[in-house]
């Protein structure tokens, strides 16, 4: 596995194309687009009071925003500098001074007032706090007390009664690996990450179907495949530097098609700041739209490969790379039938997409020698996503598009290093290296010289909802551990975590800024720990990128802002694992972060070349350039499966539309801007097409509600060119229509779609006092521009 090595950056076309241009106006003057010149010097602006630091991040630092991978000023794809806002807007975290005493001991209740992205400006978490039950002010700490608080509580807990979890922001690998050993230490299963509510379906899927969870090729491979196919994604918007790669791949020939409900403007028509060509007159990205209804991707690509085999019934060959299947694929037959019992009526209806749109794109597939496959949360966020992502890896293993350049699987990661949390072990499936397996935890136990508990731990969503088990149960959980993360704004059932997280007897934020989440109750203490953001963590850390790459990021001095009292988060969970046991914690202590690199490198084979890495600049693709090289896959018996699966039935009336969830202007949950300046839509905004508009009498800009038996959401009425049938709410505003407990049966996501009814506000309301929607809800307050 893993032969060939990636060549490095590759030089950039020179000459401009403008068969590529959206406008012969200079900037797009006057049309909706990303205003970068306007928003860099505002966040400049910002960190004015720390510039030369803010520099040093940029410009030695591995961004800490999306998953492209940008060391420095520099990647692995092309030559030339790379910088994007969305790594501009997340630097403010790491620049900012502590939040004001007097803001940060105030009341509770003043505290509430500030919303997420309010808080998140107030400036860093200074010190160790706590909040006991019944005090209206969090009051400062030592950190030998607050340490001493959560080890003693610990003591006390069945292990089954305390819970981790790690978000993506910022967190390095060996912060990741540190927890996944420091829980298992202390005897919990019990450890989660964010990958459970982004992309865990991709890496189940993956496994199952070609033997490994993570793309199989590189961002190099787009420019000069045939097609480059993006499933469910905005690449431009949340890693806007893939739209110079994108430019790339269009000069080289490459097609670019994107299957999404809506038409994204940013998948369209972009401007990108840092290409000159570009950012002058715009490139249109994407070669061909197809609108799929959302939950409609299974039935989409059964009709592409229905259309396959009836070219094989006229040409052998045609369509299928019959050698390739023959030499490296299992369970051929097996699907055909399956695909074959799909009749186009079925497929048309649940994909929402013509039988001539659907034979097109199977044509173009069949005739393209090479292909690269991309997703993203179109396809995760679902019951049944991990069926969305093999039916995906379906298609690339009938023609042949795996394991060579220019073809690959990508899952396309929207968070720095959450490639890297489940392959460190902070997931209760997994353990650094493999699987939950009796051979690999025995190895482990080997490595980490201490036994591993032997029950099997609950994902994110499961330890919220055992939090309000009875009192006696043995899972009811009582300790929450979260480093980062707010499950007010990124759970389903806004209203049940806020209870869940409420009856919790003590919960942790390690973190370096307060969001809503820190604010709640808690029965007998809520703790606040300062944690360091990456760029101050003690030699350096490292994160993995969506093409694997693992990238070395040095501690970067010169903070004017320091936070004197922050510490490494690995560093903290260290310190409780002395607490809690300390006549064995030296299993799991390390002197510095080498000698983490060094245990990751045997703990994780894959990782070998991690210890390695010491200085700016350095890093390694675990794996070779491509996973699965030569067709051959990292299975028992070296080869891929075809997985059969069903069109889901959404279980959706005539009259009803299916949302779902969509980002702004923001990263993760994290709202930089009110409106997003890509289509011009408000946070309260309903994003639908004017033809469901017309049907149901409502005009653009009018109040209208979306509801459903779980909840209510209040908006406008936006018209923009999404399928029939079809909404989109923002992501986190639009979470009350969802509810908890739907998960995806593999890999435990939470379905972030589900079927809704949308009426003119003045109606529902008219009709709300006779007659209740299921049950009654109150309204959510909404601001509408």
């Amino acid at each position: 596995m893993g032969k060939t090595l990636h060549p490095g950056p590759q030089k950039k076309a020179k000459m401009p194309a403008p068969e590529h241009w959206v406008s012969p106006i200079p900037f797009g003057l006057g049309k909706m687009k990303p205003k970068h010149i306007r928003d860099t010097m505002k966040i400049a602006w910002d960190n004015r009071d720390n510039i030369g630091y803010a520099a040093n991040i940029i410009t030695k630092g591995v961004c800490d925003g999306c998953a492209l991978g940008v060391s420095g000023l520099y990647d692995q794809t092309l030559e030339g500098l790379h910088v994007c806002t969305t790594r501009m807007n997340v630097l403010r975290l790491n620049t900012m001074p502590a939040i004001k005493p007097e803001i940060l001991h105030a009341d509770i209740d003043e505290l509430r007032k500030y919303d997420s992205t309010e808080l998140r400006k107030l400036g860093r978490i200074p010190y160790p706090m706590i909040r006991r039950k019944g005090e209206r002010k969090f009051s400062r700490l030592t950190w030998d007390e607050a340490m001493d608080l959560i080890a003693d509580k610990l003591k006390k807990l069945n292990p089954k009664q305390y819970s981790f979890y790690l978000t993506a922001r910022g967190i390095t690998n060996e912060s990741y690996y540190v927890a996944a050993k420091v829980a298992r230490f202390l005897g919990t299963n019990h450890i989660d990450n964010a990958s459970r509510i982004c992309h865990a379906p991709s890496k189940t899927a993956l496994k199952r179907s070609i033997g490994v969870g993570a793309s199989t090729s590189n961002y190099l491979d787009w420019i000069g495949t045939d097609v480059l196919l993006f499933w469910g994604s905005v690449a431009s918007n949340a890693s806007p530097v893939s739209s110079k790669y994108m430019l790339e791949a269009k000069k080289k020939g490459t097609k670019i098609i994107v299957v999404n409900p809506y038409r994204e403007p940013a998948m369209d028509k972009y401007w990108i700041p840092s290409n000159p060509e570009s950012a002058l007159f715009g490139t249109k990205i994407a070669d061909d739209f197809y609108q799929v209804n959302i939950g409609g991707d299974i039935a989409f690509m059964h009709g592409i490969m229905k259309h396959w085999f009836s070219m094989e019934e006229k040409v052998y060959g045609s369509a299928i790379n019959h050698e390739f299947v023959r030499e490296h694929v299992n369970g051929y037959e097996e699907l055909k039938s399956k695909v074959l019992e799909q009749s186009w009526e079925e497929i048309i209806e649940s994909s929402g997409v013509s039988k001539e749109r659907i034979i097109e794109l199977a044509e173009v597939l069949a005739n393209s020698k090479n292909a690269v496959y991309a997703w993203a949360l179109g396809l995760t966020m679902h019951s049944f996503a991990t069926d969305n992502i093999s039916q995906v890896a379906n298609l690339a293993l009938l023609r042949g598009h795996l394991g060579r350049k220019h073809a690959g699987l990508m899952p396309f990661r929207g968070h720095s290093s959450v490639q890297g949390s489940g392959e460190m072990g902070a997931d209760p499936f997994v353990l650094p290296g493999g699987g939950w397996d009796a051979k690999n935890v025995e190895r482990m136990e080997q490595i980490w010289g201490f036994e591993l508990p032997k029950w099997q731990g609950d994902i994110v969503g499961v330890t919220l909802e055992n939090i309000v088990l009875p009192e006696d149960h043995e899972r009811k959980v009582k300790l929450y551990y979260l480093s980062g993360g707010n499950f007010l704004e990124t759970m389903p059932d806004p209203d049940f975590i806020e209870y869940a997280l409420s009856e919790l007897e003590v919960r942790v934020h390690q973190d370096i800024i307060l969001n809503t989440s820190t604010l709640v109750d808690a029965k007998e203490a809520v703790i606040v720990l300062p944690a360091k953001t990456r760029y101050e963590q003690e030699d350096g850390g490292t994160s993995t990128s969506t093409e694997r790459m693992v990238y070395f990021s040095p501690e970067i001095p010169g903070n004017k802002n320091k936070i004197e009292e922050a510490r490494a988060e690995w560093k903290i969970y260290i310190d409780l694992a002395k607490r809690v046991k300390p006549d064995t914690a030296h299993l799991v202590d390390f002197a510095n972060g080498f000698e983490i690199r060094e245990e990751i490198a045997r703990a994780n084979p894959d990782y070998d070349g991690i210890q390695h890495l010491k200085k700016q600049g350095d890093v390694f693709q675990w794996g070779g350039a491509w996973l699965c090289e030569d067709g051959i896959c990292p299975t028992p018996d070296g080869r891929g499966s075809l997985i059969r699966v069903d069109i889901p039935d959404l279980n959706k009336k005539p009259e009803q539309f299916i949302v779902t969830s969509r980002r702004g202007k923001q990263f993760n949950s994290m709202v930089y801007n009110e409106v997003d300046p890509l289509n011009g839509a408000g946070r309260y905004d309903v994003l639908m097409s004017p033809a469901d508009g017309q049907k149901l009498s409502i005009a653009e800009g009018e109040g209208i509600v979306v509801y459903n038996g779980f909840g209510v959401f209040q908006g406008t009425a936006k018209f923009v060119d999404i399928a029939p049938g079809n909404i989109e709410v923002h992501f986190p505003e639009g979470n009350f229509l969802l509810p908890r407990g739907r998960y995806e049966k593999f890999a435990g996501i939470p379905d972030y779609n589900i079927t809704v009814n949308v009426e003119k506000a003045e109606r529902y309301n008219a009709r709300k006092d006779t007659q209740y929607v299921e049950k009654p809800i109150a309204d959510l307050e909404t601001e509408v521009s």
